[in-house]
């Protein structure tokens, strides 16, 4: 995707990447379990709020999960 951040580890429990597409308002997020998730229309102050957290798996729950239009990426490969 134009204007893609590169893809980032992140130290949390829930996440185990992020990457940023400012050109189109787009963060992805790559799950412990292997999903990843599409998240729309998130402004470049969430990311970088995301990416400064402390916990990132709170930081998800109180201001991007239920907040943003989502779509699943990939599937987990992970039995439930």
């Amino acid at each position: 995707m134009a204007g893609a951040a590169h893809r980032q580890s992140v130290q949390s429990t829930l996440l185990a990447s992020a990457a940023y597409f400012p050109d189109h308002t787009i963060l992805e997020l790559e799950f412990r379990n292997g999903a990843i998730y599409a998240f729309f229309d998130v402004p470049a102050e969430c990311f970088l709020g995301l990416m400064e957290a402390t916990s990132k798996g709170a930081f998800f729950n109180r201001n991007i999960r239920n907040h943003f239009r989502y779509q699943l990426i990939t599937e987990t490969d992970q039995p439930n």
